[in-house]
């Protein structure tokens, strides 16, 4: 996956728009980032729930690691994008777009009422 990959996914997502942190692309929605991709590094870290983060660590410990720190125990996960798969670049964004969306637009798109 390339950095125009995560771009197109990430703003496939409900009210996600592009922004700018740190000199790097974002993507945040309801005002709040929910990932920062590193362009010349080939790499994204996201912000995702200490339980996604562990699911995603466990299962590809070649693409995700936590970051250091206090970061890293908050859920904020790198994802080396050289040899990630499309689904599972999908699956990591939507999952930060989870845990970072208003809860009544997370209930909104999952079709539940609010």
């Amino acid at each position: 996956m390339t950095g125009d990959d995560v771009r197109a996914l990430a703003r496939l997502l409900p009210e996600v728009i592009e922004g700018t942190h740190r000199g790097n692309p974002d993507f945040r929605v309801g005002g709040r980032v929910l990932g920062t991709l590193w362009v010349e590094e080939e790499r994204v870290v996201l912000r995702l729930s200490p339980e996604a983060q562990e699911m995603f660590c466990e299962a590809e410990p070649d693409l995700f690691q936590p970051l250091d720190g206090a970061w890293g125990r908050r859920g904020w996960t790198n994802l080396d994008l050289y040899d990630c798969e499309e689904e599972t670049l999908r699956d990591a964004l939507l999952a930060a777009w989870r845990i970072t969306a208003p809860a009544d637009l997370v209930l909104r798109y999952e079709g539940r009422p609010g």
